[in-house]
């Protein structure tokens, strides 16, 4: 039975897409998830209404999510995801010569309706060097000391369960989960609509790493079509690739590496304001 899914992605901005059929949906103990077959961006996952990935258009996230902080560290083995139950990211980080990436996801329904009915994103999660962890994300992180070359956030957006992801606490734990020349990266939600978050998440990793910088793409799911990662480094510069990499993408290159941390004027003259503050 086809019918329209309406994400509302602000008080006065709503997506919606029309799909051809619901593949599954449930109730798990955190959230509301739905995978459904849509007519313009085939597959697409939805948590509590709100859509997390496509078929169509998950390349370019995922892609960006991983590539330019994997890029930027001369030697990256051990990796963490926080988040990532659709196994997008560990599918791209696959493309490089890691030896260990912890999954840590709360919810495991997310990756077994994930590993069911999202085949082409979540292939991969069942790799011998992936080892999933079901549980809180900032819980596992206040274990952790000097353990990954690299961590990502690959999270929803900034509510529910997910809103301590964004705290200054959970910064401060991610540092010492690092390694000395660890680099940190997370999505930060679109220039047009959360210019506030992004300075605040700007300004709380500021306090703890020395190299701070925002990159964007285009998204065309995500609130705005316009989207943001930040990403942290202990020593290495991510404005350009440190390495080569032998990998095959749809959208990242050594040049949209580059071109992503130009950044329009109203982003920059934002940056550069709450820096005077």
């Amino acid at each position: 039975m086809e019918f329209w899914l309406t994400e509302k992605q602000t008080e006065n901005l709503s997506l919606s897409l029309r799909i051809k059929e619901v593949i599954c949906r449930e109730k798990s103990e955190y959230q509301d998830i739905l995978i459904a077959e849509s007519f313009q961006y085939g597959r697409v996952l939805s948590l509590d209404g709100t859509f997390q990935t496509t078929e169509v258009d998950e390349f370019i996230y995922h892609e960006m999510i991983t590539h330019v902080s994997l890029l930027s560290h001369p030697d990256p083995k051990d990796v963490l995801i926080i988040g990532g139950g659709d196994g997008g990211t560990v599918r791209e980080i696959l493309k490089h010569s890691v030896k260990t990436i912890d999954v840590v996801e709360i919810d495991k329904r997310v990756i077994e309706l994930s590993k069911h009915c999202l085949p082409t994103i979540s292939r991969l999660l069942e790799d011998p060097r992936v080892r999933i962890k079901i549980e809180d994300g900032i819980s596992y992180l206040k274990k952790i000391k000097n353990k990954y070359d690299l961590i990502i956030v690959d999270s929803p957006d900034p509510k529910g369960p997910a809103i301590g992801l964004f705290s200054e606490d959970f910064y401060s734990n991610a540092n010492r989960a690092l390694n000395e020349d660890g680099i940190f990266v997370a999505q930060t939600e679109s220039p047009f609509l959360h210019m506030a978050l992004i300075l605040k998440i700007f300004n709380g990793l500021s306090k703890r790493f020395p190299l701070v910088k925002i990159y964007t793409a285009p998204i065309p799911t995500y609130p705005s079509g316009f989207w943001s990662f930040t990403v942290a480094s202990k020593k290495y510069s991510p404005l350009s690739p440190l390495r080569k990499g032998d990998i095959t993408t749809k959208y990242y290159s050594p040049e949209i590496h580059k071109a992503s941390f130009v950044l329009p004027r109203f982003l920059e003259d934002a940056i550069r304001a709450n820096k005077a503050i």
